[in-house]
C-alpha cells in the first residue's frame, strides 16, 4: 500500500508540475494588450511617490489615446532602469542622459525624444555649499565632506566629478544621497560641507529653478542658506528611450500621444511635477555624442555601476 501511495503521489506531483510548466509557457497576448501591457519605466530622480501619483493621469491618457495598455515601473536607482532594458522588463523609459548611454551601448535602446525644461534642451550640474561654510572656491573643497546624487547621475555626479578632477581637488568623505533634493537637504542641515545636484537658470522674475526649489516647502530659506559655488558645462536633456526591438507602431503611437499630452496645460503641470519638464522635441542618438566624449575624458569605469 505504501508503494502504491508513493506511485500515486509521484504521479500527481508530475502532472501538477507539468500543468504549472505549461501554464507558465502559455504565450502572452500581443504587446499592448491587457495581459501584456507596454512597460514604461521612470528614472527615480525625485521621490517615487511623486512620480507615481503624477503619472497616473498620464497613463490613463496614453491608454485612451493609443489603445494600448500600460504599466509603470519606478526602480530605486538610475542603473536599475538601464538593467530593466537588459532583462526585457522595460519597453520605454524616461531616463537620465547617462543612463541612456549605457542602455544604448549595452542593449541597443534608442532615444527618440528629448525633454525641454524652461525653454531649452539642456541642463547643468551645480556644486552647492552652506552660505556660512566659509567655502569660496573649488580649492576650499579639499578634504571636505561631499554628497553626490546617484552614481549614474549626469548632473549630480559625472559633470561635477569632472570639474573637481580638473581642479585637482581631493575630497574627504564622499557619499551618495541618491536624489537631488536629498543632496540639498544634507547641505542645508550641515551633514556634509558641499554637494552636487542639477542646475537650471532662474526664472525671469528671479525665482530659483535648480534643485533647491524642490525643498522650498520644507526649508523656505534654502536660497539664503544654500548657495551655488560652481556650475558645470551644459548637458543634453533627458530622453525618452525605446528598446531596440519595440514595434514601430507602438513607439509611434506613444510619441504622438506624449507630445499631445504635453501640449495641454494639465500635461505640462504633471510633467513639471515629475521632472520639471514642459515639453518634448525629437531627438537622435547623435545628440548624446558630446556626453560620450566627456565620459571618455574622465576615464570612468562604467562596468562597476551595473547591478
Amino acid at each position: 500500500m505504501r508503494s502504491g501511495l508513493k506511485v500515486r503521489m509521484v504521479s500527481s506531483l508530475f502532472w501538477l508540475s507539468t500543468m504549472l510548466l505549461l501554464a507558465g509557457c502559455q504565450p502572452k497576448g500581443e504587446l499592448g494588450s491587457r495581459d501584456n501591457p507596454v512597460r514604461l519605466y521612470f528614472t527615480p530622480s525625485v521621490d517615487a511617490d511623486t512620480i507615481a501619483s503624477n503619472s497616473r493621469e498620464f497613463i490613463r491618457f496614453l491608454e485612451q489615446e493609443t489603445g494600448d495598455y500600460y504599466v509603470t515601473g519606478i526602480p530605486t536607482s538610475y542603473i536599475a532602469v538601464v538593467e530593466a532594458f537588459g532583462s526585457g522588463r522595460a519597453d520605454i523609459g524616461a531616463m537620465n542622459s547617462f543612463g541612456y548611454l549605457m542602455a544604448n551601448e549595452r542593449y541597443g535602446a534608442r532615444a527618440h525624444l528629448k525633454m525641454i525644461r524652461h525653454g531649452v534642451d539642456y541642463y547643468q550640474g551645480q556644486i552647492v555649499v552652506r552660505a556660512d561654510s566659509g567655502i569660496e572656491t573649488l580649492a576650499d573643497l579639499e578634504g571636505r565632506r561631499f554628497a553626490f546624487t546617484d552614481p549614474a547621475s549626469t548632473s549630480g555626479y559625472f559633470f561635477p566629478l569632472k570639474m573637481l578632477r580638473d581642479a585637482g581637488i581631493r575630497l574627504g568623505n564622499e557619499t551618495f544621497a541618491m536624489k537631488h533634493d536629498n543632496v540639498i537637504t544634507m547641505v542645508y542641515q550641515g551633514q556634509v560641507d558641499a554637494g552636487s545636484a542639477y542646475y537650471s537658470a532662474p526664472a525671469a522674475d528671479g525665482s530659483i529653478r535648480d534643485a533647491r526649489q524642490r525643498v522650498l516647502t520644507q526649508f523656505p530659506d534654502v536660497e539664503q542658506q544654500v548657495r551655488i559655488l560652481a556650475v558645470t558645462e551644459k548637458i543634453p536633456n533627458d530622453p525618452f528611450v525605446f528598446r531596440k526591438d519595440l514595434p514601430d507602431e507602438i513607439r509611434d503611437r506613444f510619441i504622438s500621444a506624449v507630445k499631445k499630452f504635453l501640449a495641454s496645460d494639465e500635461g505640462q503641470d504633471i510633467f513639471r511635477n515629475i521632472y520639471s519638464v514642459e515639453g518634448l522635441v525629437d531627438a537622435s542618438d547623435a545628440d548624446y555624442d558630446p556626453l560620450r566624449e566627456m565620459i571618455r575624458a574622465i576615464e570612468l569605469d562604467t562596468n562597476r555601476l551595473l547591478l
